[in-house]
């Protein structure tokens, strides 16, 4: 799937209900994914995000989104965004993610993850600034996820 998004994504959005084709066929390669059914908004280099349903699913026992599902999405958008945006002959994995809870997750959810453009040649860890918003702008979650980004051997 390495450096196919972008092009899936541009090729795919443009058909009817081209979002939801892609976020089906995204989450086939990475079954993990659809627990959370996101649905992707958005995909270009250094920024990707998607929209994380509230449902009983992911609920916790006090009604909100679960953290580990937040979690989840913004792995997700991350994800996206390093497909995206790795540079030719590079290969990526995620080394780690830091996150701070700051209010409930009431509402469906966007996941939203972002890079500095130079942070990809910079060396071998490249942070990724992830957020999790509520439909009334509130951010939820919002943290970083560390990739290790190395040649492809």
């Amino acid at each position: 799937m390495a450096n196919q998004v972008l092009p899936m994504w541009q090729r795919m959005r443009s058909l009817p209900g081209g979002d939801r084709l892609f976020s089906y066929a995204f989450t086939r390669k990475a079954p993990y994914f659809r627990s959370v059914r996101p649905r992707f908004v958005q995909i270009s280099p250094n920024y990707a995000a998607l929209v994380l349903p509230k449902r009983r699913a992911v609920h916790n026992h006090i009604g909100t989104v679960h953290a580990i599902a937040v979690c989840n999405g913004l792995e997700a958008a991350m994800g996206a965004l390093a497909e995206a945006t790795i540079p030719a002959g590079k290969r990526w994995l995620p080394k780690g993610m830091e996150v701070a809870y700051l209010a409930k997750a009431t509402s469906d959810l966007t996941c939203s993850a972002e890079t500095d453009p130079d942070a990809w040649t910079a060396g071998p860890d490249v942070p990724v600034r992830v957020k999790a918003t509520r439909s009334d702008g509130t951010v939820v979650v919002e943290g970083a996820i560390n990739l290790w980004v190395t040649d492809k051997k």
